[in-house]
């Protein structure tokens, strides 16, 4: 393996040509920041420090003792239990955008052998994980390090292995082999688990049972597994920068370090880690469709001193081959009162425009109604 040569904040001032050279450096590795920690890194390279603005309006925002709502999902069989739990979603989704589940049908071990499946790909030999590395996103498996990584203002502090199935159904043999077995296990309960989920923010709505799964929501998914090592300095970067998913719902299994926080009314909230339980979240697409009553906030994930943490996003995204225009659904609209926020849009040019930008750069504003021509 070549040499890293990451510079770090020693003299303080970085050009965008040396910033460029380092990122490229970085890259180049094909080992991501778990490449940088076994390098012995021990002060953060300039590539992921926040900038100077972002450090001071951290300084502004709280961090608030809340716990987020959690919702128990034993008895969903039961009329009036199904009826609470309708509830529960609704005022969760429209007040947080976040919830936890628990008793979701997921066997524990299942969950566990999940995130040792991911430690094992991170953790085995440089050269086999170098041969899913790949900034092609139409590939079905890739391994990388910030996806945004030449577009952002500061690089994250973790790598991503994601398998997608946007433009395909999966095939198994693209899978890494030391977690093929526990992955597969995994995606079927979990695809169980987002028809239930769907099916409920449905009822919540007040549309049809169906309804968002006709819609196809879950057709197309994104299975992101994240590494965050143990970070020199985290008081100067992020593990995931502040951002809102690119998805319908997304599904998230996050190990006991936690780091996640989710902001809530303007005020960070950490997301305190629940064994076995299931966060989920409304993502950009479901509060486009739903005209704005539910929610896809702002959440991230801070650097940690200790290590690593370990998390698997599932988002449920659509196919993008789909011809099908998505925009505010009829049943949720009214000519007087509720008229569409947002403007039709394909799965395609929704992924074109999320990828096109930083993961911390808002996506929403570009599907508002124009009123009258002032741009607001």
């Amino acid at each position: 393996m070549g040499t890293i040569s990451i510079d770090t904040h020693t003299n303080g001032f970085q050009t965008a040509q040396d910033r460029l050279q380092e990122l490229k450096a970085f890259d180049e590795t094909k080992t991501g920041v778990k490449g940088l920690v076994e390098a012995g890194v021990e002060s953060l390279p300039k590539i992921f420090i926040r900038p100077p603005d972002e450090l001071l309006e951290e300084s502004k925002t709280p961090c608030v003792q809340l716990e987020l709502p959690v919702i128990d999902l034993s008895g969903i069989d039961e009329k009036d239990r199904y009826s609470e739990i309708v509830k529960e979603v609704l005022k969760a989704a429209e007040e947080w955008g976040f919830f936890q589940v628990v008793n979701h049908g997921v066997p524990l071990e299942i969950l566990d052998k999940m995130i040792e499946g991911i430690r094992l790909f991170y953790e085995q030999d440089d050269y086999v994980k170098k041969q899913f590395y790949s900034r092609d996103f139409t590939k079905q498996v890739t391994f990388l390090s910030s996806f945004d990584l030449y577009t952002s203002r500061a690089a994250n502090w973790r790598d991503t292995l994601a398998v997608q199935t946007l433009h395909a159904d999966l095939d198994p043999q693209k899978l890494p082999p030391m977690c093929r077995d526990v992955m597969l296990v995994y995606i079927d309960h979990v695809l169980k688990l987002a028809d239930n989920l769907l099916e409920l923010v449905s009822v919540a709505l007040g549309l049809r049972p169906d309804y968002l799964k006709e819609m196809e929501c879950s057709k197309g998914w994104s299975l992101v597994n994240h590494y965050y090592p143990a970070c020199p300095e985290p008081e100067l970067t992020l593990g995931a920068s502040k951002h809102t998913d690119p998805a319908f719902l997304t599904i998230l299994l996050q190990d006991h370090i936690g780091g996640l926080q989710v902001l809530h009314k303007n005020q960070w909230v950490d997301v305190r880690p629940l064994r076995g339980a299931f966060i989920v979240n409304i993502g950009d697409m479901l509060q486009i469709i739903s005209n704005d009553k539910l929610k896809s906030v702002h959440h991230r994930v801070t650097a940690n001193s200790v290590g690593p943490r370990i998390s698997t996003a599932f988002l449920l995204k659509g196919r993008l081959s789909s011809p099908r225009l998505y925009g505010p659904i009829a049943e949720l609209l009214s000519e007087n009162d509720k008229p569409p926020v947002y403007t039709e849009f394909t799965l395609r040019e929704f992924a074109s425009s999320f990828y096109s930008r930083p993961l911390d750069e808002p996506g929403l504003g570009y599907y508002k109604v124009r009123n009258n021509g002032d741009g607001k």
